[in-house]
């Protein structure tokens, strides 16, 4: 009876410690968004004397009504979206189909081709070939630029295929009977079964893409085609000269500070990517689970 009593008493500990320690983790982690939000939504003469901001000071949407008039962010916010939107769709489908036919045993040189797969996640030619890849094909200063270099990871290819390979043979097997080809059975058996794995590869995939800038500065030449991070980049690294250069007058800047337009910047670019998550969250943990362990 007592060791049973002690050993409640340790489980209890242990909990209480857990859950102590997760909450000190989610303010830790929390806390320098939600400062942002409150900072950006203050009034800007009251949100200047700095410290911490639990609450926002005064009240004032001034900042994001001057800097959503700023035709660079709606210009680079749509670049972002189209990107985001098409490349997402287009990677997610070619990572479906290469990883398909590399689950199969039957597959001739299957373990060659994931080999070679394996090679590309240890190994890449570098930012230079890269480039003059992507120039001989005529992307440079076009959205291509932004989606195909970074459509295919070799690491989601290969949790995409230990996914297809938990599904049962048995299935495809009683497909084939009936008649349906290969293509038939990917496309009414195997991806309807595997909207857990798409989901999570897409959420990646989609967070990848719409954080990228560095492909913006690599390929893209013309402003009107720079991707949203490319444009706050610019604003949080040389604000004030972004800012006149991105549209925001004199006038505005007497009203607004550049810490407000930095901080309104990182909310308008956080918070799209933040709305898509609830939606696939449910999928996301059991696409993980089963995409990396079995296999």
């Amino acid at each position: 009876m007592k060791n049973s009593t002690n050993k409640f008493s340790k489980s209890n500990a242990f909990d209480i410690f857990n859950i102590f320690f997760m909450i000190i983790l989610i303010i830790l982690m929390v806390y320098p968004f939600w400062h942002i939000v409150m900072y950006s939504i203050s009034d800007v003469r009251l949100a200047m004397r700095g410290g911490l901001f639990l609450w926002p000071r005064g009240f004032s949407l001034e900042t994001y009504r001057v800097v959503l008039k700023n035709p660079a962010v709606l210009s680079g916010f749509r670049v972002s979206v189209i990107v985001t939107v098409i490349g997402t769709a287009f990677a997610t489908f070619f990572t479906a189909t290469t990883a398909y036919p590399l689950s199969k045993k039957r597959m001739r040189g299957r373990t060659f081709f994931s080999l070679y797969v394996l090679f590309t996640m240890l190994f890449n030619g570098g930012m230079i070939p890269t480039y003059l890849l992507v120039r001989s094909l005529g992307l440079v200063d076009t959205l291509w630029a932004l989606i195909l270099p970074n459509a295919i990871h070799a690491w989601n290819i290969f949790v995409m295929r230990n996914f297809f390979a938990t599904i049962p043979e048995s299935l495809e097997e009683s497909a084939r009977i009936d008649g349906a080809s290969d293509l038939l059975i990917f496309f009414k058996i195997i991806l309807p079964l595997s909207k857990a794995v798409l989901a999570t590869i897409g959420l990646f995939l989609a967070v990848g893409y719409w954080n990228d800038f560095f492909s913006t500065i690599l390929y893209i030449q013309s402003r009107n085609k720079w991707a949203l991070q490319a444009v706050l980049r610019e604003i949080v690294t040389n604000t004030e000269t972004a800012m006149s250069r991105h549209g925001i007058s004199a006038i505005h800047q007497q009203n607004i500070t550049t810490q407000s337009v930095i901080m309104a910047n990182i909310v308008i670019v956080t918070v799209p990517i933040i709305l898509v998550y609830p939606f696939v969250q449910k999928y996301f943990v059991k696409g993980v689970m089963i995409g990396s362990v079995k296999g």
